[in-house]
């Protein structure tokens, strides 16, 4: 039973409290031998379930696919490849594949409100960035995208700043020295979700300098997640943005 039937239950007499709570119970996940199913996560957080592809076999995703899209409507797989794609296309036919940034998408948000932006300091950047604009985009964000503005040639940035200032939450994503995020924080009001990428030559150590850079930021306001977690940026900030419109409406 869906959690707005339980709660229009009980609020109508119809369904006791306990028995509510059973139901609840019941229905917090659903078990498929191999993965159990968080279906009560979108009640929870506001988004269901995200598949995280890497390791998993083709069948394993588009069984978890299923599952989610037959509660929810809504499916994003992160660290998908062609394989996944295929498999999930089989049974849900409007299943996307956006290769660059190796996302799977069934369905749509019903809608893109307030405003995050996405900015890269080179176009090896892309991919990560990509992760975390689409996953943003599915969160109900309005996304806006910067790319190639990094400090090798700032007044590319600045040429931008002025529109990258209108966002609620700010994405940098940067390999090499990750100094992106210091710079754009130094310029900017909204909260900054640093996000170091592995590009870069040895010494860059796949990504750790650029992370260890983004947590040593004196910029205020700035948060920092994993190296090439395009997801969790744009998860968060996405988030960001939303209680951001939701404080204005109030």
């Amino acid at each position: 039973m869906e959690l707005k039937d339980v709660l229009a239950q009980v609020a109508d007499g119809t369904l006791s409290v306990d028995d509510a709570l059973n139901e609840l119970k019941k229905d917090s996940y659903e078990d498929l031998s191999f993965a159990k199913i968080d279906h009560s996560r979108e009640a929870r957080i506001g988004f269901p379930e995200v598949i995280f592809g890497e390791r998993k076999t083709p069948d394993q995703v588009a069984q978890i696919a299923v599952a989610i899209y037959q509660r929810s409507g809504l499916v994003l797989g992160t660290r998908a490849d062609a394989e996944h794609y295929d498999a999930v296309k089989a049974v849900l036919p409007d299943a996307v594949f956006y290769e660059n940034a190796k996302i799977i998408t069934v369905g749509e948000p019903k809608e893109q409100i307030g405003n995050v932006a996405i900015c890269t300091a080179g176009t090896t950047d892309i991919p990560v960035a990509e992760e975390a604009a689409l996953t943003a985009w599915m969160c109900g964000a309005e996304v806006h995208r910067y790319y190639d503005v990094g400090v090798a040639g700032i007044h590319r940035l600045l040429d931008q700043v002025e529109d990258i200032r209108k966002a609620n939450a700010i994405v940098t994503v940067a390999g090499m020295e990750g100094a992106l995020a210091s710079v754009i924080g130094g310029l900017v009001n909204a909260p900054i979700v640093a996000c170091p990428t592995s590009v870069g030559y040895g010494a860059n150590f796949g990504g750790l300098s650029a992370l260890l850079a983004m947590l040593n930021s004196c910029a205020a306001g700035t948060a920092v997640v994993n190296i090439d977690n395009g997801f969790g940026a744009g998860f968060m900030a996405a988030k960001i943005n939303r209680q951001t419109v939701k404080g204005r409406e109030s």
